[in-house]
C-alpha cells in the first residue's frame, strides 16, 4: 500500500510482495528487506536499448520484503496516481515509485520530447496498482475534456493519463506573450478525456527557459 508522510516521503508497506523505484531513491526501512537493481527501466534488454535510443533516463532497483519502506528523491513533492488497467504517460525523471505488477515501456511522443535530457520518448505506466510520481513543487491535476482543450508549457508537463491526443506546436510560448522569451517557442495542446499533471516550475526544452 502506498502512502505519503508529508508531502515528500513516500511510504509502502510490504508483506512479502514488491515495488520497482527509483534507483537510490530508498531513505528507510523497517523489516526485513532485499534490494535488486534492474536493467533497463525493469523492461530487460530490449527496453534498455530502447531507452538509450530514445534517451530516456531510468535507473531501477526492485525492492521486496516485509515491512515499510521509505522513499524520497531531492525534496520532491509526491503525488499518488491510482491506475485501473489504464496507462500513465510520465517523463521518466519524474516517476518515483510503481507496484512492481504495472508493466512499465517507453512510447514515441514526437517533438514534445525534446525536453533536455527527456529525449523524444516518454515512459510509460499500464496495468492496475499505484505509481508515484514527482513534482518541483506541488503539482495540480488539470483536467481536460471535449469542450475544453488545454496547452501546457513544455518545460512544466509531469504526466497525463485517460483518452488525450497531444500535439506539439511551435510559434506561440507564455513568456513570449509577455516579452521574456527568445527564440522559437513550444507548447503542447491535449485534446480528448483525461488528467493532465503539471509541476510550478519549468525544466529547460529545445526551446530555452519557456
Amino acid at each position: 500500500m502506498f502512502r505519503l508522510e508529508g508531502s515528500k516521503t513516500l511510504a509502502v508497506d510490504l508483506a512479502g510482495d514488491a515495488v520497482k523505484a527509483k534507483n537510490g531513491s530508498m531513505v528507510a526501512y523497517e523489516g526485513q528487506m532485499s534490494f535488486k537493481k534492474m536493467t533497463g527501466g525493469g523492461e530487460g534488454l530490449r527496453g534498455m536499448v530502447t531507452r538509450r535510443l530514445a534517451g530516456e533516463s531510468m535507473a531501477v532497483m526492485q525492492v521486496s520484503g516485509q515491512g515499510t519502506c521509505y522513499f524520497a528523491d531531492r525534496a520532491s513533492e509526491i503525488n499518488l496516481v491510482s491506475l485501473h488497467g489504464d496507462k500513465l504517460y510520465v517523463e521518466a525523471s519524474n516517476l518515483l515509485c510503481t507496484d512492481a505488477g504495472l508493466r512499465t515501456g517507453t512510447t514515441f511522443t514526437g517533438l514534445r520530447g525534446g525536453a533536455t535530457g527527456n529525449g523524444l520518448f516518454t515512459t510509460t505506466v499500464e496495468g492496475t496498482g499505484q505509481a508515484a510520481i514527482m513534482s518541483d513543487g506541488t503539482a495540480v491535476v488539470l483536467r481536460v475534456s471535449a469542450q475544453y482543450p488545454l496547452f501546457v508549457d513544455p518545460g512544466a508537463y509531469i504526466a497525463h493519463q485517460g483518452n488525450l491526443q497531444q500535439h506539439f506546436q511551435s510559434g506561440v510560448n507564455f513568456r513570449t506573450l509577455m516579452g521574456e522569451g527568445s527564440g522559437e517557442s513550444f507548447q503542447i495542446r491535449f485534446e480528448g478525456e483525461g488528467l493532465v499533471y503539471v509541476q510550478p516550475s519549468e525544466r529547460n526544452t529545445i526551446g530555452g527557459n519557456v
